[in-house]
């Protein structure tokens, strides 16, 4: 059971962490500062630091859905759902860091496609929001039904 409450809570973390900062940080930040070229690069840090941060937060779920499987054995079906879809979201950070990242920042200095990339990586941070919230669901409705 108490490896239930600490999944929800690493869970909950994720998806409230990416949920502040890109829907509400990100967007006051450029609101505030006006201009794209002064808010972009501490936009572009704060999404870093949220990769990072999405990263050690799906090990740790990763290590909680794994030692929480009452099996001892092969994790059951839905915890292999759960841990997949952890997986899939920590490659969207993965790809979004080290492989879009990188083109938005080259795409503003060159002249680029910066609306293609910056397209690609606002697909990818909603891709890791939606899977931190499904993660989220998942464990939260897999507690409530586990007596207490």
């Amino acid at each position: 059971m108490r490896s239930h409450r600490l999944g929800i809570l690493v869970a909950a973390l994720w998806w409230g962490g990416i949920t502040g900062l890109s829907f509400l940080a990100v967007p006051v930040l450029f609101a505030q500062l006006g201009s794209p070229a002064v808010a972009g690069p501490v936009a572009a840090k704060l999404f870093s630091l949220q990769c990072y941060a999405g990263l050690v937060l799906g090990v740790l779920l990763l290590m909680v859905l794994r030692r929480g499987n009452e099996q001892g054995g092969r994790p059951d079906g839905p915890t292999l759902t759960t841990l997949g879809i952890v997986l899939f979201a920590m490659l969207l950070a993965l790809m979004q860091e080290f492989g879009v990242a990188p083109h938005i920042v080259s795409a503003r200095a060159s002249g680029g496609s910066l609306r293609l990339w910056h397209g690609m990586g606002t697909a990818m941070v909603f891709g890791q929001w939606l899977c931190a919230g499904v993660v989220l669901w998942r464990l939260s409705r897999a507690a409530a039904s586990t007596p207490a």
